[in-house]
Parts: structure tokens; sequence; C-alpha cells
């Protein structure tokens, strides 16, 4: 072999050691936790998921009201998208959303859990021990955010029909400046049609492995918190859009925005200041400073 030829392979064989370590590495850690929890696949697939997202929610979702009941660490306020709004949040409002929360997360998320694993591939069910490879992984997140888009906008914006918002919908928007645990606070039927199917039938599409889906809710979860906690922190994803819709309604139904530009419902957005501060904050300077009411 050719110089030239060992220079150009020597990285390559270098990242193909370090792929099959790094793949041995997560194997293992996996079989460490089927070994400590069983690997019985209906158990897995339905009570450990819901105590995982459940967990993840949880986690992240009190860091966030942590921040907005007790105002600490005070620094976090210049980056409130809506200032004076929730300082403190008030106790009995966050009870409500709590008991609410909780109520869908048993009562909606669990059955339907249980009913998604019954529509898996048989493969999924059954194959929970070998873990996939990391471009496998890589499509099927794909195809689950391309599945969740549409399926979230049309679903959400068929809530805001003004047969169905009063009976449904209003009550997720109580808050017109949300915070964190409020992305689930809503009616049962809303968490199952809007919240749960457009991410559950990314899952159901792909026959992805349950590692797969657990990374997948981990990502839906940590940003729906983020865009309802009513902060724009820097190296995060923009939060005004979704925003903007608890302030105006009738705007920026979508996730990722590219069916809110085609039927144009995020025309008065694109007009709004708040259009000029969506995007992702990579300084410390407050989107705000940077781009005044004034």
């Amino acid at each position: 072999m050719s110089l030239t030829a060992e220079l150009f392979d020597l990285p390559a064989h270098q990242f193909r050691v370090f792929w099959d370590a790094s793949g041995s590495l997560w194997q293992s850690l996996w079989d460490r936790l089927l070994d400590l929890t069983g690997d019985n696949p209906l158990l897995v697939w339905t009570i450990g998921t819901w105590l995982y997202t459940s967990c993840v929610y949880w986690a992240l979702g009190t860091l966030y009201t942590l921040a907005d009941v007790t105002g600490r660490p005070a620094f976090l306020r210049r980056y409130k998208v809506q200032p004076g709004t929730n300082e403190p949040v008030e106790p009995g409002r966050l009870r409500a959303v709590i008991r609410q929360v909780l109520t869908n997360q048993l009562a909606t998320g669990l059955p339907l859990m249980c009913g998604v694993y019954y529509l898996l591939p048989l493969q999924s069910r059954t194959e929970i021990r070998r873990l996939p490879t990391f471009l496998t992984a890589l499509w099927q997140l794909a195809v689950c955010v391309l599945i969740e888009e549409p399926l979230f906008y049309y679903s959400h914006r068929l809530l805001h029909h003004g047969r169905l918002y009063r009976y449904i919908h209003k009550r997720h928007h109580e808050w017109t400046a949300p915070i964190a645990i409020t992305a689930i606070y809503c009616h049962p039927v809303e968490h199952a049609l809007s919240n749960l199917l457009p991410v559950a039938v990314g899952v159901l599409a792909t026959g992805c492995h349950i590692s797969v889906a657990w990374l997948w809710f981990t990502l839906a979860i940590s940003n729906t918190l983020h865009v309802h906690s009513g902060y724009h922190l820097p190296f995060l994803p923009s939060p005004e859009q979704h925003d903007f819709h608890h302030l105006k309604f009738n705007q920026c139904y979508g996730v990722l925005g590219v069916l809110d530009w085609l039927h144009g419902t995020n025309d008065l957005f694109y007009r709004s200041k708040q259009a000029k501060r969506d995007y992702i904050l990579t300084t410390l300077e407050p989107v705000r400073q940077t781009y005044p009411d004034s």
C-alpha cells in the first residue's frame, strides 16, 4: 500500500476503532440496565417507557419550576420572554397544573403506551437486547421528526376550531405566559390527540428499537418543556414562536414552522418584534437587550 493511501486510511481506521469501542460501551451499559430491570419486552415498553418519560418530564420541569417559584438564580429573569409574568408563579395555579399533568400521564399516557406496544412490529416487541447501529437510529429519528410536524400542526389547529376550542384546548391556553410544566397541562383528549399520537406514530412507522424511542421521547419532551418555559436561554432552541402562540392564540401552530409558513399562519408573528428574537442565542446577551421593545 502506498504512503498516501496509508495516510488516508489511518483516520478512517481510527474512526472504525472508536466506533466499535463506543458501540461496545453503549451495548454493555444497555445490557446492565436490562439485567437490572429484566428484559420482558411488554414491561419495558409500557411500564418502563412510562416511568422513563415521566422522570424526564419532571426532572427537567422541576428545574424550570424552581426558578419560577423562587426567582433564583436571579440572572435567569434577564432571559424572560414576557418579563413580569409568573414572578413568582401563583401557588394555586401551579397546584392545578401539577394535578392535571399527573392525571394525563397516568390516565392517558400509560394506556396509550400499552396500545402502541401491541401495534409495534413483532421484531420491535421481541428484540430489545441488541442496540441498533448509529445510522439506523439517525434515520429513524429523522423520520419521527418529519412525521410529528404535520400530525401536530393539523391536530393542534383542529383544536383551535371554534366548535372545539372551548371544550378542549381552552384549558391549555389559560396560560398566556406559559411555564415549562404547562406543556401537557391540557384536556385528556388533547393530550392523546395532539401531544402523544404525533410523537408515537413515528415510532410505529419506523418500528424502531426501544432505545431509539426513548431518545426520541427525550428530545420531544425537552423541547416542549423549553418552548413552554417562558425563558429564551443561551444555546437552546428559541421559544419565541410558541410563546407568541400562547399570547395571540391563532399564530404559530407547528413545531418546526414549515407548515405555518406554507399556510400563512405565522404572518403576524413575522411582523412582530418577537420574530427578530427568534434565533438560537449564542452569546450571554439576552435577546430582549439586543432587540428591545422600544
